[in-house]
């Protein structure tokens, strides 16, 4: 699959394109799909909240 393929999430807009469009500094992604990238802030906290919880159990 081509990054023209692969789906990205601009935070300074919070669109969803398909390529890379938009600032890289503002860009998330690749994701597989649309609705996947629509779901990019919720797939972030989600990751936080797992790493932090394994910060606390590794002190």
């Amino acid at each position: 699959m081509s990054d023209d393929d692969q789906w990205y999430f601009d935070l300074s807009t919070g669109n969803v394109t398909q390529g890379k469009i938009g600032n890289v500094f503002n860009r998330m992604g690749p994701y597989p799909d649309e609705a996947t990238a629509r779901r990019a802030l919720e797939i972030v906290a989600a990751r936080n909240a797992a790493a932090d919880s394994q910060d606390d159990e590794e002190s």
